[in-house]
């Protein structure tokens, strides 16, 4: 008798171990951020999307779909350092505007970011791909001395293993940099310009031999397949890893290899569009086959939204729009500019083809993990993030009941339930009217919009609702002052912020 209820014992523990193995104890963690990406480019965020993204679309269906989530900027450098910190990027000293290829380091050393987060829950950290963040090159008065090392790059910041370049795709230097070590010497200037190729014009720069336009895309994806593999065996044995992989495309230069060049039927865009999904499918099939799916979590988002580059009139004529219905694109304060998409999969934890409403902004994923991994919220790091668990789980929301948002110029826009107030005249960016031109017509200084009745922003109705714009301009005014927008004790923004528009008085108490 005891030596049966002793074999069933073990049996049992036996079960209970296979199916909790040590590694489920923190997931493996993939965040994928495309470049210049519309929310009306994929499937899964638009029904009416005319380009093929098959594999986005599966992982949908295996994932959650946020059909409200958003950038914390209109543009690339400061999108990318809300999301690695969990903070708005207009706390940092980048008040507009974006960082060159050639740009010091933003995040200080001291700045807690997503590398340094996952490191203290016992990950393995890894950056590959566009960094666009700055790093410090060594340079000779204006002149980089390529034969030194890089300094400040996302090793500071909590990443043990980098690969990537420093800016965009289309801005030189064009130099593959590993962890601090430059992989090849340049050996001439190379460039393309919007006249010889409209679609995939680069800046004029140093280029190593090893650094090929066309096939950083697929470069990248093969690394990071590299790195999922290498890291396979520490991953079942307890030792997670965290892979950002920051993509160029479908960023300039547009440029689509065999077989997916032509393979759209409407422009190079969409066909670029399209191989970014193909790789999608080979990285998640890179997890699966290395045995690591179930525990694996894999985030895909974008920087924000799709960019004048893709040709928004040859995309119109295929009934194509990358902004779904929604106003405006990249670089605007309009919900085309920073309304992005974003999918989560995780097959243990997430239910398959689910899709939520909820609110949600890529500061939040610094949370998320900080959850996720059962670690304790701090004074700093996350000071904008809501844990999106909740919403994994079945939650309607996060809490998350506001969102502040930023274009390339430096407007704001705050947004509390439906109602969203602009506080610019026009887009703030690049679609009309850009700001020169709406003051010329006279245009309110602010916008006031209910997004429900009114999705695509047409309707200004901030003469007929003063009292919700002065709400809202105290609302914005508090979570600017506090350094944060989440519970918790006041802290400082690295810099004075100003946010009114010239002409415009902030509301009297009443």
């Amino acid at each position: 008798m005891i030596f049966r209820i002793l074999f069933f014992l073990s049996v049992f523990a036996t079960t209970w171990l296979l199916a909790t193995p040590s590694s489920y104890a923190n997931p493996n963690v993939i965040i994928v951020m495309a470049d210049d990406l519309g929310i009306g480019d994929i499937s899964p965020t638009n029904p009416e999307c005319k380009i093929k993204t098959p594999h986005l679309q599966k992982m949908a269906d295996e994932g959650i779909t946020f059909l409200d989530a958003h950038t914390p900027s209109s543009v690339c450098t400061p999108t990318r350092y809300g999301l690695l910190t969990g903070r708005y990027n207009w706390r940092s000293r980048l008040a507009k505007g974006v960082l060159s290829g050639t740009s010091e380091h933003l995040i200080p050393a001291d700045r807690p970011t997503l590398g340094h987060l996952m490191k203290g829950a016992g990950y393995h950290t890894a950056m590959i791909g566009k960094w666009h963040l700055g790093w410090d090159w060594a340079k000779d008065g204006k002149k980089i001395d390529f034969t030194k090392p890089v300094k400040n790059g996302p090793d500071i910041n909590g990443f043990d293993y980098y690969y990537g370049h420093c800016g965009s795709l289309d801005m030189p230097p064009y130099v593959w940099v590993d962890t601090g070590k430059i992989t090849a010497q340049p050996e001439r200037e190379e460039g393309v310009t919007r006249q010889e190729s409209p679609y995939g014009w680069y800046r004029k720069g140093p280029i190593s031999p090893d650094f090929e336009i066309d096939e950083v895309l697929p470069h990248l994806f093969d690394k990071s397949v590299e790195y999922v593999n290498s890291r396979s065996e520490e991953a079942k044995n307890g030792t997670p890893f965290f892979l950002y992989l920051p993509l160029p495309a479908p960023h300039t230069p547009i440029v689509p290899v065999p077989p997916f060049k032509d393979a759209s039927g409407i422009n190079p865009y969409a066909d670029f569009v399209m191989q970014m999904d193909h790789h999608m499918g080979d990285l998640i099939k890179a997890v699966k086959d290395a045995g690591l799916d179930d525990n694996t979590l894999i985030v895909f988002t974008s920087d924000n939204g799709c960019s004048p580059q893709g040709n928004f009139e040859v995309l119109r004529e295929h009934g194509h729009d990358p902004s779904a219905g929604f106003r405006g694109h990249k670089a605007d304060i309009y919900e085309g500019g920073h309304r992005v998409p974003l999918i989560a999969r995780w097959p243990t934890s997430i239910e398959g083809g689910a899709s939520t409403s909820a609110l949600a902004c890529l500061t939040d994923l610094y949370t998320t993990l900080e959850d996720i991994t059962g670690q304790e919220r701090k004074p700093l790091g996350g000071e904008d993030g809501f844990s999106l668990v909740p919403v994994f789980e079945g939650k309607e929301t996060s809490g998350r009941e506001t969102l502040i948002s930023h274009s390339i110029g430096g407007s704001f826009a705050i947004r509390q339930g439906p109602w969203k107030l602009c506080l610019s005249g026009g887009s703030g960016g690049w679609s009309d009217p850009r700001e020169p031109e709406a003051k010329k017509k006279g245009l309110p200084p602010m916008q006031l919009f209910h997004l429900d009745d009114d999705p695509a922003e047409q309707k200004n109705l901030v003469a007929e609702k003063p009292e919700k714009v002065n709400e809202l301009l105290r609302l914005l005014d508090k979570e600017v002052k506090n350094g944060r927008c989440t519970p918790g004790e006041a802290v400082e923004n690295d810099r004075d912020v100003e946010f009114l528009p010239a002409g415009v008085s902030f509301p009297e108490a009443g």
